[in-house]
């Protein structure tokens, strides 16, 4: 845990090597890494923590202010604490905070992974009408469904992404964890919908990045990330075959394949370009 001035943040760590911060999505905690963990043994020293309203990292948005700068803010926090140039991989929303991280560029990224993030914003600006209010639709009757008094509304947020009957599969202490959650996943979408993303901005990222989404899913997630792989200068893109939005845990095997190629492309390209001329 970090004791953080503005709130504890989730912290923890295991194995040696090469330093990966995993950031696992909404209504979830850093627990949501083990199954792609387990593929890569001791290979990786990996890092993990929760998003704002999660675990125990605690909230440090309100109604009135969910700039995604929070979150950068207590991932940045995270890395600083890794006390090292680290490969940061986010999934869902983590995808998100772990973009606006690389775009801040305010601490030591070796690569960037992005698992099929909420990115709404790049729909809108690159006039993507139907898929983003595919996003708008969903998250407006989820909303309103939850205010109405319906404790289990975010089962329509989970069921947009994983196909009907997702929520319903899930474990009940799963299931609980996501309704109690909810709360915090209505700033997170808040946040979504206020996080700025045109092709310029997304230009700035400069570190190698590969982003990620499901075959599977929800076309409109799909579009998003497909327009992030694009703008995002020299992104690579990867369409995990069968898989829907939580790849992560369906189809970790492929995910961790992935994550770790990516690590050892950066790696290698850091230290070519490191290396004095002959």
């Amino acid at each position: 845990m970090i004791e953080d001035a503005r709130g504890c943040i989730d912290y923890d760590e295991t194995g040696t090597g090469r330093t990966v911060v995993l950031v696992p999505g909404s209504c979830s905690t850093g627990a949501a890494w083990r199954s792609v963990m387990a593929q890569w043994g001791s290979d990786f020293r990996c890092v993990t923590t929760s998003l704002l309203g999660y675990g125990g990292t605690q909230e440090r948005r309100s109604v009135a202010d969910t700039d995604i700068a929070h979150e950068a803010e207590a991932l940045e926090a995270v890395i600083r604490r890794a006390g090292c140039a680290v490969h940061l991989v986010g999934h869902s929303f983590g995808g998100l905070a772990a973009l606006a991280v690389a775009m801040r560029g305010r601490v030591p990224l070796l690569s960037l992974t992005i698992a099929e993030a909420p990115a709404p914003e790049i729909l809108r600006h690159m006039g993507e009408q139907r898929h983003y209010q595919a996003f708008r639709t969903m998250s407006d009757a989820y909303s309103g469904a939850y205010r109405a008094g319906d404790c289990a509304a975010i089962g329509q947020m989970i069921d947009f992404y994983g196909g009907e009957g997702t929520f319903a599969g899930w474990p009940q202490r799963v299931r609980d964890y996501a309704s109690q959650t909810t709360p915090a996943n209505l700033l997170d979408w808040s946040t979504a919908y206020g996080f700025e993303l045109t092709p310029g901005l997304l230009a700035t990222v400069r570190i190698p990045t590969l982003v990620l989404w499901g075959e599977a899913s929800h076309p409109a997630a799909r579009r998003a990330n497909e327009l992030l792989g694009a703008h995002i200068r020299g992104a690579a893109v990867a369409n995990i075959e069968g898989a829907a939005h939580f790849m992560i845990l369906t189809h970790a095997g492929e995910v961790a394949d992935i994550i770790a190629r990516h690590v050892a492309r950066a790696e290698d390209d850091a230290l070519a370009e490191a290396a004095p001329a002959s």
